[in-house]
């Protein structure tokens, strides 16, 4: 028979559970909310994910407050005090997932009356369709304490990244002919980032699930990981060419991405020049700095155009900033020749740095 610590300990712990379950569903609905809203063109919709995201802050706060009770209340040690640390973390990735929701509505309203083509709607549900259920069972995984099914969420989260990369491909592909409007570019891209952000919410729930089931804290095995971020004006030619360069290389401790002050569409001169040299530009789309996750974890900010350090003035954080300035070859008139040229001079300039810089990082020579 139970003695009464014991009842008290797992009727606390229960409470969590279910402020965290009511948490959960609250977030999924807004993100469900979203894709219907998307289907549907109605815009009502989207204002009621935007105003019921405080109930999800209000959870956020319960939550916080029944985990602190619980530590002082209990003491608890072991695998209960692994679950009380785990859900505060968990809670945070809630609330981020419900502000992602929030985002999403935000972004449907910015297209106001110009509705995405069906094959654009259909592959952001097709995003949807696989991170919300991730979402649902990796705070299943967390309530149950099953460490197999948090393993198998963590197992999808790649298909979302894939649909991600197509996604973008289709609204580049939407946008050349004309099916998409320039000022639906960056709704469009910011809704299917925040569904990959989604993914990426779902397995940190679930990683945070495995150190409380097993007490190995797994959440960060990469962080010997060396990100490089290369900023444009426009993360329209040059920043876009210098990630391209830096994933051709295949080295697996490096993360490599791009920005731009002010993000326009890619060149198509740039996209075109960037396949011809065998490149990948099927994740290829524009984004802001601040669309950057986890830019605070970035050792190195490159800036490919002079206007890029005003966005990165002199600070005390642990990050290098490099000027790799040069011309746009996007901009360059001429005979087909000269504009050729131009791009191979650019290319031949980034590739140069780009190996010299990870071959002072790995102590090689990048060949």
């Amino acid at each position: 028979m139970p003695t009464r610590l014991e009842e008290s300990l797992e009727r606390d712990i229960e409470r969590i559970r279910q402020q965290v379950l009511e948490m959960s569903a609250l977030a999924e609905r807004a993100l469900r909310d979203c894709v219907e809203a998307l289907s549907a063109g109605d815009r009502q919709r989207a204002y009621a994910v935007i105003l019921r995201d405080q109930y999800i802050d209000e959870k956020e706060k319960e939550i916080d407050r029944l985990c602190l009770e619980f530590l002082v209340r209990q003491q608890p040690v072991g695998v209960h005090l692994r679950l009380a640390y785990s859900t505060i973390k968990i809670n945070l990735e809630l609330e981020r997932v419900g502000d992602y929701a929030e985002s999403v509505a935000r972004q449907l309203l910015r297209l106001g009356s110009l509705p995405p083509p069906a094959p654009i709607r259909e592959r952001i549900a097709e995003m949807a369709n696989l991170a919300i259920p991730m979402l649902h069972d990796a705070i299943d995984a967390f309530v149950r304490q099953d460490p197999t099914l948090a393993k198998g969420v963590i197992l999808v989260e790649p298909a979302v990244d894939e649909l991600l990369g197509k996604l973008n491909t289709d609204l580049l592909e939407a946008f050349q002919q004309k099916l998409v409007l320039p000022e639906m570019l960056e709704p469009l891209v910011n809704i299917g980032r925040r569904f990959e952000r989604v993914a990426d919410q779902a397995r940190n729930v679930c990683m945070e699930t495995l150190y409380m089931c097993t007490g190995e804290y797994a959440k960060h095995p990469g962080a010997e990981t060396f990100r490089i971020l290369f900023v444009g004006e426009h993360n329209a030619c040059r920043s876009q060419m210098a990630e391209a360069i830096g994933q051709s290389l295949g080295q697996p401790k490096f993360v490599f991405s791009s920005a731009g002050l002010d993000p326009q569409a890619i060149d198509p001169r740039t996209l075109a020049f960037l396949k011809d040299k065998g490149l990948d530009v099927s994740r290829t789309a524009p984004k802001a700095i601040y669309q950057v996750p986890n830019l605070e974890h970035y050792q190195v900010i490159v800036g490919v155009a002079p206007e890029a350090q005003q966005a990165f003035p002199r600070s005390p954080r642990k990050m290098v900033y490099v000027d790799w300035s040069i011309d746009d070859p996007s901009r360059v008139q001429g005979s087909p020749e000269e504009v050729r040229s131009a791009y191979e001079a650019t290319f031949g300039f980034l590739s140069s740095h780009v190996r010299d810089l990870v071959g002072a990082v790995l102590g090689i020579r990048i060949e």
